[in-house]
């Protein structure tokens, strides 16, 4: 065998150990979380059965028991009676051995089912020992991201292949054991050392001794409080998605998969997904929506708005550029198009190409020639000629309810291009099943058999029938199956791309030096503003769901545009407020409740620091913040009243933001400051009681803006003084 065999299984004795040393340290990292978990779980269980009254143990028992004297010593709770145990249970006068075993059994199967069902919510409010050690341990993982995932990954399968050929070709790393070895052994050896050389060559190739490093280090690296504070509340749902992944405890498989008929379910499962052009992980769901419209090619994916349908979109078309496919193309609003770029760039390895505005032909001739996703908006997909067969890999539709007219342009835009593609992906969050004869014009779109099967008078989505029969092609889940584990806040930021009017407004207030007039520029003219066409979109898909909504701003002159707007609407949705400063205390309370009262959808407006403190709104699912605020307690004070104890649906801040000028600059330059003051202010008492404790410099941040974007709009020459408002 010589001297190569033997330093082929030397490489391959090195490969194996590192990728050994990976799964050890992300076997200890994953034990690490569940050992800060334990304690955590173990005193939630123990106050949920707390609060279970003894007399509920009868229905574990068809009421055959007799609790009277347990009640009366004291012992009302089913976690009193577990804690008690048999002997002090016999001692109670009337209690025999009969009654103490099916007592205790009925308690220990209350026990079981509230095992498998509490859930450890972490409150960044209030941390804790045990959920700062629980924060910290899982920041180690969540920090290995996706790159961390992979290399687990292979090591795991290196190691499973390279453990067993070292052992047979341990004989060639001597010339003596090659000798005593007999006639098979010799050949086991030399076929083993093959195939190891093979094996750590392609590991060479595959850089895969660097990411095993690389792996590691992340996973040994000690984390801070400070930093895993902060980092969980800039990303929490990837910590709960991992805590999940970790203990086991996953949404209901059915509601999941969106209780499709098994045999769409199975075909969709055995769907592979590759990652490798990604940079974000995906909760279980959400990777068996991207295999839905990976298997079944041409679908519609409706999950309820909040479920992450951009990220499951992004995770095809990286499965798919992983594949070798080229060119993608994504068509939405306007109003969400700086959203796409930005998720896209952020969370894939994607190039993005803007098809939009004055040189959208250009940048449609660019992208033809260098390929990456397209993202254009529906009016400018008009313009641009269909593909041919194959050119596009993937052909996404988002917001795509507002092409169910097949009399429109842009559903006749839409129904070509889709027509051309052999994957579209339909996304909407709005249940489009429940109006039969707008959701078989999209179903059209997508398989014209099936909607000709559905016909034009079929029952809405609650007829099985129905649902089974669109399953190949329609995927929906609600919030209430899946984010069992979720925390109950997501932030996204709405990026805007400001329209003429709009940046015509905004360039009058930078010329006047006017900072406040700068940041209400975006509602200035409401014929054409594109945060307010935004705003609209935000409600009406809220109030298609039957959510409330609040809608927070600073100024008083937006909220009486935003109450115009809204009111001139045809959703329905009463509207409540404005709550201003001007109004007395007892009768924004009233406004509050009667808010609260409504029935199904409504909408309350309310001037941010009026309402941001002693108020509570918890009625309200969805949260709106028409601009950046100076100081990071506003928001997070506002936030608050609707996110707090008594909110039962996970609560959505949506905070509308234009690209390019104040808000940008506002948000890039507060963005340490607000950090720090989450790591650190947030958490207390005394800052929450006084929030101006937090000094970012109001007038010294306004000056600076000012300046800058007169610079940059090249209004320097005639600089008038600057005003704050």
């Amino acid at each position: 065998m010589g001297h190569d065999g033997r330093e082929a299984v030397a490489r391959g004795a090195r490969l194996h150990e590192a990728a050994q040393a990976v799964v050890g340290d992300h076997d200890r990292a994953a034990e690490a979380v569940r050992a800060a978990l334990k304690p955590l779980h173990d005193a939630a269980v123990e106050r949920e059965l707390d609060a279970i009254p003894v007399a509920r143990l009868q229905d574990v028992t068809e009421g055959r028991l007799r609790l009277g004297n347990l009640e009366k010593s004291g012992l009302g709770t089913v976690g009193r009676i577990l804690e008690a145990g048999p002997y002090r249970l016999r001692q109670i006068p009337g209690v025999g051995q009969r009654t103490v075993d099916q007592v205790l059994a009925a308690a220990r199967r209350f026990s079981e089912a509230v095992h498998e069902t509490v859930a450890v919510r972490i409150d960044v409010d209030r941390p804790q020992p045990g959920t700062t050690a629980l924060v910290m341990a899982l920041h180690v993982l969540v920090e290995a991201g996706p790159e961390g995932r992979r290399a687990v990954e292979a090591a795991t399968a290196l190691s499973e292949r390279l453990g067993p050929l070292l052992a047979d070709a341990r004989p060639a790393t001597g010339r003596l054991r090659m000798l005593l070895a007999g006639r098979e052994k010799r050949a086991r050896a030399s076929a083993a050392v093959t195939e190891v050389r093979s094996l750590a060559e392609d590991a060479d190739r595959a850089g895969l001794a660097e990411l095993f490093a690389q792996a590691s280090a992340d996973l040994l690296r000690p984390s801070t409080d400070l930093a895993a504070w902060t980092d969980f509340e800039l990303r929490s749902a990837e910590y709960y998605s991992l805590l999940a992944e970790i203990t086991g405890r996953r949404p209901d498989a059915a509601a999941a998969e969106g209780f499709l008929p098994d045999e769409v379910a199975e075909r969709v499962r055995a769907q592979q997904l590759d990652d490798s052009c990604r940079r974000v992980s995906l909760r279980g769901y959400q990777a068996f929506g991207a295999q839905f419209a990976l298997a079944l090619r041409k679908v519609m994916l409706g999950d309820e708005m909040g479920l992450g349908k951009t990220i499951q979109a992004i995770a095809v078309l990286a499965h798919l550029a992983a594949e070798g496919q080229s060119h993608f193309m994504v068509v939405c609003p306007a109003s969400v198009l700086v959203n796409w770029t930005r998720e896209i760039e952020a969370r894939s390895t994607l190039a993005v190409r803007v098809l939009h505005g004055p040189d959208r032909h250009a940048a449609f001739a660019d992208w033809k020639g260098r390929g990456g996703v397209g993202v254009t908006t529906f009016d400018a997909l008009r313009g641009f000629p269909a593909p041919g067969g194959g050119e596009v890999g993937l052909f996404v539709v988002d917001e795509a309810h507002t092409v169910k007219n097949p009399r429109a342009k842009r559903s006749q835009a839409v129904a070509v291009w889709a027509d051309h593609c052999e994957r579209v992906l339909f996304m909407s969050g709005t249940p489009m099943e429940n109006r039969v004869v707008e959701f078989r014009n999209l179903v059209a779109m997508l398989d014209r058999g099936i909607a000709d099967s559905l016909g034009e008078g079929d029952a809405p989505a609650g007829s099985s029938a129905f649902r089974k029969a669109v399953a190949p092609v329609y995927l929906r889940r609600n919030q209430e199956d899946v984010l069992t584990e979720l925390p109950s806040l997501q932030q996204t930021d709405e990026w805007e791309e400001l329209s003429d009017s709009d940046e015509e407004a905004y360039r009058e207030a930078v010329r006047a030096g006017n900072f406040m007039a700068m940041r209400r520029a975006a509602y200035a003219r409401p014929g054409k503003s594109a945060k307010l066409d935004r705003l609209r979109e935000i409600v009406r898909e809220a109030g298609e769901n039957g959510q409330k909504t609040v809608v927070f701003s600073y100024f008083k002159d937006v909220l009486d545009v935003v109450g115009e707007a809204l009111g001139a609407g045809s959703d329905g949705a009463p509207l409540f407020g404005p709550l201003t400063g001007g109004v007395p205390a007892g009768r924004r309370q009233q406004i509050v409740d009667d808010f609260a009262a409504a029935r199904g959808p409504a909408v309350l407006t309310a001037q941010i620091q009026a309402a941001g403190v002693g108020l509570n709104m918890q009625a309200a699912s969805v949260v709106v913040i028409c601009e950046p605020q100076i100081k990071p307690t506003i928001e997070h004070q506002a936030v608050a009243r609707a996110h707090r104890m008594g909110q039962v649906r996970p609560v959505r801040v949506h905070r509308l933001l234009a690209t390019g000028g104040v808000d940008e600059r506002m948000v890039r330059m507060l963005e340490e400051k607000t950090r720090l003051f989450d790591a650190y202010a947030r958490r207390s008492a005394v800052a929450e009681a006084t929030p101006d404790a937090v000094d970012v410099s109001d007038v010294e941040l306004a000056r600076r803006i000012v300046e800058d974007e007169q610079a940059r709009l090249g209004m320097l020459d005639a600089r008038p003084a600057t005003s704050a408002g």
